[in-house]
């Protein structure tokens, strides 16, 4: 008989269904499931076991799960069945230290584990913890450690709610985007998106940025989202760089921004801003700024495919009222923002100190934001036929 994985709370699960990625034509869908106990981590208690240690023990112990890692992690990274084993019972770890955390899966990324102000990927935490240095590790711990004794002194408010699409509503359809293959110094192709292996990436790849070229077609998608926005909602649209001064964070230098203001005052305005890097941020709201991409490095590996997914998920979201912000959260007064996404295929927030603002734009967030306490309404739908698309 095996060993039994009973160590963690509840019985072991399969990874939750992963949010799409990669597709153009987006449908409602159920959300995923809440995993907090994953199953296939029996390798490593077994292996465990033979270096004399109790998987029990290390599943009580964060800091002495991160030291046995450390002291194994060659010998576990030898074995790929054993190496996955690791990650989950490093991450079924890291979600016992908390009731709100669980385990998340996207298409064509790695899982991670965590809850809605942090998350740890935990097969990149394992490949980082075979090269890092005393200090670091420290840190990491020190870090866990703090996340698990967290109490913030203001729970999180409940996520909002969108709307479903109306019958015959009209669905937002990704324009075609090129395919372009991009090379090497020595002429190999790069396969972005799955550029590395179970070492991880090159410490050096963190700080070069190979091919920004191919985030172009975040433009063509922005391009898409304001045309269906346009068509579909009773908005108004305003093609005009002063706009891109919506922005609480400073980015490249900027080509064009489009501010789409809802007819409805609970609804919260989008302004798209096209940069020369190239890339789009978006300010969705009051308070909160989105880069697509996030990070272009050859280290991240984005896709423009997977940035897009991001950012249609984002602008759908936000004009189906899945969106929500408030300010000032707690005695630190941080800002929050919290989505659900419009077609079921799961949530995600973040808090944190608002961006560089002005003390007068603070206070009008605060006075705004207590107005939709309850989060942003859903954006009214255009009577009549569709306008044609910016």
């Amino acid at each position: 008989m095996g060993i039994s994985e009973d160590i963690f709370e509840g019985q072991p699960a399969d990874m939750p269904e992963p949010m799409p990625r990669r597709t153009a034509l987006y449908r409602p869908g159920p959300g995923p499931a809440v995993v907090r106990h994953l199953g296939g981590y029996a390798p490593f208690m077994e292996f465990s076991a033979a270096q004399g240690v109790r998987a029990q023990e290390l599943a009580s112990d964060p800091e002495r799960l991160i030291g046995f890692l450390r002291t194994f992690g060659s010998g576990i990274a030898s074995d790929s069945t054993l190496q996955a084993a690791a990650a989950i019972f490093a991450g079924n770890t890291i979600a016992a230290l908390r009731p709100d955390a669980q385990w998340n899966a996207h298409e064509g990324a790695a899982p991670s584990v965590g809850n809605r102000d942090r998350q740890y990927e935990v097969s990149r935490l394992l490949e980082g913890l075979r090269g890092a240095d005393d200090d670091a590790v420290r840190g990491l711990i020190a870090a866990l450690l703090d996340w698990a004794r967290d109490d913030p002194d203001e729970p999180p408010a409940r996520p909002p709610l969108p709307v479903s699409l109306a019958a015959g509503q009209r669905r937002y359809v990704r324009p075609d985007l090129p395919a372009t293959t991009y090379y090497s110094s020595d002429g190999t192709p790069i396969p972005y998106g799955r550029h590395w292996g179970a070492d991880g990436p090159d410490q050096d790849s963190y700080s070069v940025d190979s091919h920004p070229g191919r985030f172009a077609g975040l433009h063509t998608v922005a391009r898409a989202l304001i045309g269906h926005l346009t068509a579909v909602y009773d908005v108004d649209a305003q093609d005009d760089p002063a706009h891109a001064g919506e922005l609480l964070m400073a980015g490249p230098d900027v080509l064009r921004a489009v501010k789409v203001t809802p007819q409805n005052s609970d609804a919260a305005s989008l302004t798209f801003v096209f940069t020369v890097y190239p890339g789009v941020m978006v300010h969705a709201g009051v308070l909160h700024d989105f880069p697509f991409p996030v990070c272009g490095c050859d280290a991240c590996d984005e896709t423009v495919e997977t940035t897009a997914d991001r950012l249609e998920r984002l602008v759908l979201t936000v004009a189906a009222g899945g969106y929500s912000e408030r300010y000032p959260v707690g005695r630190q007064r941080w800002s929050e923002y919290a989505l659900t996404a419009w077609d079921g295929s799961g949530s995600e927030s973040g808090r944190g100190e608002p961006g560089p603002a002005a003390e007068d734009r603070l206070r009008d967030a605060e006075v705004r934001l207590r107005e939709v306490a309850g989060g942003w309404s859903p954006w009214p739908l255009r009577d009549g036929s569709a306008t044609p698309p910016m």
